[in-house]
């Protein structure tokens, strides 16, 4: 951590810093709580698909044991071929939007099979697109969870290192300027005084050698008057 200046330059530069994460805090405080409703609903959704697909499947084992042919029906019958995605953006974070499923249909020879084997196929299809809705949600789950560690790591920064840093350095840089000009008064009024107390005396000396010139002129002043008086 480089050493903090204690100069105007240094204050100014984290009162500027300040300002900068005190109006971006808002602005990721929204993004995460914007991040966390949205994964709630996700993963909401994505839990109503699951047990969609699982009562269906539930089902689907009940419906082909009633005809008792478990065996006719074969899973490579019905294969996906082709998965729809689209995308969107939430809260800055690009995700996958599930839009549908292409699926074919394997050869089957339709008189040596039972007459629900179309059927089955159908249900068979609506439990693959349940699936791959439910992966489809699960992804958006995952890249929007990882947006929100990121954010929240931020939010935590600023709101517990990085503004009460910034905060307690212009505060100590503000106390030893505060300082630096009360000492700087003292030392004008010092340097004042010293300058008042030089001065007096230098006229106090200038006063004194003007005295003595002026005492010792008199005599001799005298002294001419009478000999001017003589003559």
């Amino acid at each position: 951590m480089a050493k903090l200046k204690l100069t105007k330059n240094e204050q100014k530069a984290q009162k500027d810093a300040l300002k900068m994460y005190q109006r971006y805090l808002p602005t990721l405080t929204l993004k995460k709580q914007q991040l966390q409703s949205e994964i709630r609903t996700i993963d909401e959704k994505c839990k109503a698909v699951r047990e969609e697909k699982k009562a269906l499947e539930e089902d689907f084992q009940k419906w082909i044991s009633v005809f008792g042919e478990k065996d006719a029906f074969k899973p490579g019958m019905v294969t996906v071929k082709n998965i729809k995605k689209g995308w969107s953006n939430i809260a800055g974070v690009k995700i996958p939007v599930y839009e549908g499923a292409d699926f074919g249909r394997g050869d089957y020879d339709l008189y040596s099979t039972p007459l629900w084997i179309d059927m089955a196929a159908d249900r068979m299809e609506r439990e693959l697109e349940l699936d791959l809705e439910a992966e489809v949600l699960e992804e958006q789950v995952r890249l929007l969870s990882q947006e929100l560690r990121t954010t929240s790591q931020r939010v935590n920064l600023f709101e517990k290192v990085k503004i009460p840093e910034t905060k307690a350095n212009i505060k100590k840089i503000g106390i030893f300027l505060g300082d630096e000009q009360v000492a700087a008064v003292v030392r004008s009024k010092i340097s004042k005084k010293k300058l008042q107390a030089v001065t007096d005396s230098a006229n106090a000396e200038a006063a004194e050698k003007s005295s003595a010139k002026t005492a010792a002129a008199k005599p001799r002043a005298r002294k001419t008057a009478v000999k001017e008086a003589k003559k």
